[in-house]
């Protein structure tokens, strides 16, 4: 059987960003499923979808920080541009909110960010 290797670079970056998309259903999913229900209930059950949030999160940023190289900024700028990245699409197609031009002029802050991250200056 053919085994291609996975570069720990990519496996940090894959994922964060599915435990990204278990993050964002457990933090704003409840406010289109559960806008009806208590407030605790839907805590509980975003407990519950966080949890494998942070199983893969956990190693995404072990990976990241121990065989990638990646500096601790590093791995929280590369989590907040997949936030972003993740976030948009969830707003708009999930929570049907309007797609908004602030969210071009975010993106742009981030790729700005990523630059004065990594520069290695």
């Amino acid at each position: 059987m053919l085994s291609i290797p996975i570069p720990a670079g990519l496996q940090t970056v894959l994922l964060l960003c599915m435990s990204n998309i278990f993050m964002t259903f457990a933090w704003y999913g409840h406010l289109r499923k559960l806008a009806s229900a208590p407030w605790y209930a839907a805590a509980l059950i975003s407990w519950g979808i966080a949890l494998f949030e942070y199983l893969l999160q956990v190693p995404g940023n072990r990976i990241g920080f121990t065989q990638a190289g990646f500096s601790v900024g590093q791995l929280k700028i590369i989590q907040e541009v997949i936030t972003l990245s993740v976030f948009v699409p969830f707003a708009v197609f999930f929570l049907h909110q309007p797609l908004r031009l602030d969210y071009l002029w975010a993106g742009l802050c981030m790729v700005g960010a990523v630059y004065f991250i990594f520069r290695g200056g």
